[in-house]
């Protein structure tokens, strides 16, 4: 039975138009896409390759506190 875990993801839209996801639970874990239903998907195939190359660290996990517009 395989164990599931929730990672947080950042989206954002980059100037080509592309969404752009980062796991910043996982090192160098990030993808794009056009469409969010693509941009989903091949998240959670690089959430799979991440932590098979990571080797499942038992690092502390970075806790999702919230975001924050700041302006200056």
């Amino acid at each position: 039975m395989k164990l599931s875990k929730k990672f947080t993801v950042i989206i954002e839209r980059d100037d080509a138009g592309f969404l752009v996801a980062d796991v910043p639970e996982l090192d160098g874990c990030h993808t794009q896409a056009k469409s969010l239903d693509e941009l989903i998907s091949n998240v959670k195939e690089v959430i799979e390759l991440c932590l098979e190359e990571q080797g499942h660290a038992d690092k502390p996990a970075l806790e999702f506190v919230g975001i924050q517009t700041v302006e200056v």
